[in-house]
């Protein structure tokens, strides 16, 4: 049998200590969160949810929500993740199982633009380094490999929300501004900016004095972006004038690219110098000690996943996914989803509604026909109703009824969808949730 879940959420389970004034704006939208103080490993997260009885898990990037954590909670609808990036997440088991996964991929921006902006200036200016050199006592005036931004060729690869800030600030301080995107909306946007579109990944590399990467850890298609970048680091500014100061920042997803690839690149003189603060693997609960890649090497400044880690992003941070949660609890409405980043889904006639009914199917032919057969079926009314297929191969489908459906009439969609389909998992979720007249 699939999830299915009744009313509006009233537990969440928070970890890895998220800004603390998220529990008293999930209160205000009638859930309870109950904090964990220690980070937990997989089996505590299991236990405490299932303990709790929680029906959304909110966390940054560090804790794993498995397979096994889905498949053991069966009360687990959602999963909020208080940042931007979903890898710590198994959507593949979320999906199979109707849990909807949602991020903020607004509200940390700000704090990742600085942190970028400041490292272009640090490395140029060799800051970094020079200071470890102070603190040996050693006095290392000149000019040699310190260069000015202004007029430099910044190559930016992906344009979304925190690439086009970056864009924007680099452009205010006299940088020349290049961009690959696979995505056809964001390359019309960054054309109509006035940014110079490149065609290929290689291109951006052989083009840029600065590469600064804000892509995601897959592509537009879902493949997966691992390594993506290892064969165009040792190409950085081979196209422009010399001396360039050939900077590599990597303040995205540790995956796009291997340890190896960027010290051999670094070792070789093709990158001068680079910053990352993120890493192909990065220290889970109950892991062993951690080791950076990069240690020993001077000319790569790191820093341990920090660039969200603002006492402004923070509860920017607490206030959007509070507000999305709230409208997913009782409304049912969707933004933010991982499972398509940019769709915005909500259905009109609620106030004139009894019930709204959300339901995450398989997107097989007839699923669709028959969650509208059970409502008819039924005998209730759809005031109205909206639907989505998420290129993963599942689909969100939200009416609104004048009133809630029986138990039995739930399970009689549940059975329809499966003859339907001919898919026995072909509905994976519902939620009913009641409205007040």
């Amino acid at each position: 049998m699939p999830r299915i879940h009744t009313g509006p959420y009233t537990k969440a389970l928070v970890v890895e200590n998220p800004h603390e004034t998220l529990d008293e704006r999930l209160a205000l939208v009638g859930i309870e969160a109950l904090r964990l103080s220690e980070v937990p490993d997989e089996d505590s997260l299991i236990k405490a949810i299932q303990d709790y009885g929680a029906e959304v898990v909110f966390k940054r990037s560090r804790v794993p929500i498995t397979r096994r954590v889905v498949e053991s909670c069966p009360k687990l609808s959602a999963i909020q993740l208080c940042c931007i990036g979903d890898d710590s997440i198994d959507k593949e088991a979320c999906a199979d199982h109707g849990v909807m996964v949602y991020n903020d991929p607004v509200s940390n921006g700000r704090s990742v633009v600085e942190m970028a902006i400041g490292h272009m200036i640090a490395l140029s200016r060799r800051f970094y380094e020079t200071d470890v050199l102070m603190s040996e006592h050693k006095w290392e005036k000149t000019a040699v490999g310190r260069f000015e931004v202004r007029g430099k060729r910044l190559g930016i690869l992906g344009l979304g929300n925190i690439g086009r800030q970056v864009a924007r600030a680099a452009e205010a301080m006299g940088l020349e501004v290049c961009f690959f995107d696979a995505r056809l909306v964001a390359t019309e946007v960054g054309a109509e900016m006035g940014w110079d579109p490149v065609d290929s990944i290689e291109e951006l590399f052989k083009s840029s004095d600065i590469v600064s990467v804000h892509t995601s850890a897959r592509d537009p298609q879902g493949r997966d972006n691992a390594f993506l970048l290892d064969p165009f680091l040792g190409m950085l500014a081979k196209n422009r004038p010399m001396p360039s100061p050939r900077l590599f920042l990597n303040l995205a997803r540790g995956n796009l690219h291997s340890a190896d690839a960027l010290l051999k690149a670094v070792e070789d003189g093709a990158v001068r110098r680079a910053a990352v603060d993120v890493y192909p693997e990065e220290p889970t609960p109950g892991a062993k000690a951690w080791e950076n890649p990069y240690a020993g090497q001077m000319r790569i400044t790191c820093t341990p996943h920090i660039g969200a880690a603002t006492q402004e992003a923070q509860p920017r941070i607490a206030r959007r996914v509070s507000q999305t949660m709230g409208a997913v609890s009782r409304f049912g409405s969707i933004r933010d989803c991982v499972f398509s980043p940019k769709a915005q889904l909500a259905v009109a006639g609620s106030a004139a509604g009894g019930a709204i009914l959300a339901v995450v199917h398989s997107t097989a032919r007839g699923t669709k026909k028959a969650v509208d057969d059970a409502i008819y079926e039924a005998e209730a009314s759809n005031l109205g109703s909206t639907h989505l297929d998420f290129p993963n191969g599942v689909a969100y489908d939200l009416s609104v009824l004048d009133r809630p459906l029986k138990t039995e009439e739930l399970q009689a969609l549940v059975q329809r969808a499966k003859d339907l389909a001919g898919d026995p998992r072909a509905i994976r979720s519902i939620r009913q949730i009641e409205l007040s007249r």
